[in-house]
């Protein structure tokens, strides 16, 4: 009998997907210290961005013969040393693309119209600042005209896209893998079948770094890497620009983000991902012109359903073959 960690949790569609095929699956979390002994009692592991599969938990696991990663990055499984240990490394890099660009203009609009201002202070001195904050936000800006940057052109950079176009905006997108891509817009407010087609050419990082009034983020990043977006970047940027990180903790320098910040050459920021997770930088969880979230880009009713069921189906299939 198969048995099968998903230790992160799985939808309950997927759950049952496995257990009717006839898989064990347990969902009871075991912390990250005890997992190298309890391990060994299951076939297959399943992971969202908490557990981390390094190169030690591998060699304690011989058994192991699969691992999911539920979403799209693989940062916290070291793949490639699992894959020469004749361990199998399946994700869904599709199930969450929507869930995510969602919430990078959910942070948009937030930080668009000082939301994460409003909503921190009128709650403790609404009677005192409300004319303060009533000037500070009727200087909110509409996205209708403005470009928005998207650093990283892969699903969820395209699913940006296509909603940046919807509200009227230029994209400019960056990646060094992709050229040019077809994009198609579904539109069922105007009835059945309605879809339009736009191309976009991607252009030079310089360009979406330049001349961006929101710039997005979706790139793989390592622990370790050096932050990509940096005190040079920043320079270079807009003045008054809104920085987006719904990918990956350490892709924006957040001890640079707050100088940048402070001297309003950034006029906000939305952050789901951290340096440290969970974050402990008070500077940056209390900054007025920080929106956050807690790595929940992925982490909607739908996604975790498809997510689910799309584990599931490449699980049982593993198996099999």
């Amino acid at each position: 009998m198969i048995k099968i960690l998903a230790n992160d949790g799985i939808d309950a569609n997927g759950k049952k997907i496995l257990e009717t095929a006839g898989f064990v699956v347990e969902t009871n979390k075991i912390e990250q210290e005890n997992l190298a002994i309890e391990l060994n009692n299951y076939d297959a592991i399943l992971v969202r961005s908490a557990t981390k599969v390094r190169k030690d938990l591998i060699d304690a696991c011989p058994n192991l013969k699969l691992i999911g990663r539920g979403g799209v990055g693989l940062d916290n499984i070291d793949v490639a040393y699992a894959k020469n240990k004749g361990i199998t490394v399946i994700n869904t890099p599709a199930s969450s693309s929507v869930s995510v660009a969602e919430l990078v203009f959910a942070h948009i609009f937030s930080g668009s119209r000082f939301l994460q201002l409003t909503n921190r202070v009128m709650p403790i001195n609404g009677d005192t600042e409300f004319g303060n904050l009533k000037k500070i936000a009727s200087n909110g800006i509409e996205l209708q005209g403005k470009t928005m940057g998207v650093y990283g052109f892969g699903r969820i950079g395209q699913e940006v896209a296509k909603i940046a176009i919807g509200l009227g905006m230029k994209v400019l997108a960056f990646d060094p893998y992709v050229t040019c891509v077809d994009l198609s817009l579904d539109l069922p407010a105007l009835g059945q079948n309605s879809r339009i087609k736009v191309s976009i050419n991607t252009v030079s990082e310089e360009s979406v770094i330049t001349h961006s009034d929101f710039i997005t983020f979706h790139v793989p990043f390592n622990e370790g890497d050096k932050a990509i977006v940096d005190a040079t970047k920043l320079a270079k940027m807009k003045k008054g620009v809104g920085l987006i990180n719904c990918s990956r903790g350490g892709v924006i320098s957040e001890t640079d983000l707050l100088v940048a910040l402070n001297a309003k050459q950034v006029a906000f920021a939305g952050l789901d991902v951290f340096e440290i997770e969970p974050p402990i930088n008070m500077d940056v969880l209390q900054h007025n012109h920080i929106s956050l979230s807690p790595h929940v880009g992925g982490s909607t009713v739908e996604a975790q359903n498809r997510i689910g069921i799309e584990l599931a189906e490449k699980v049982i299939e593993f198996f099999k073959n």
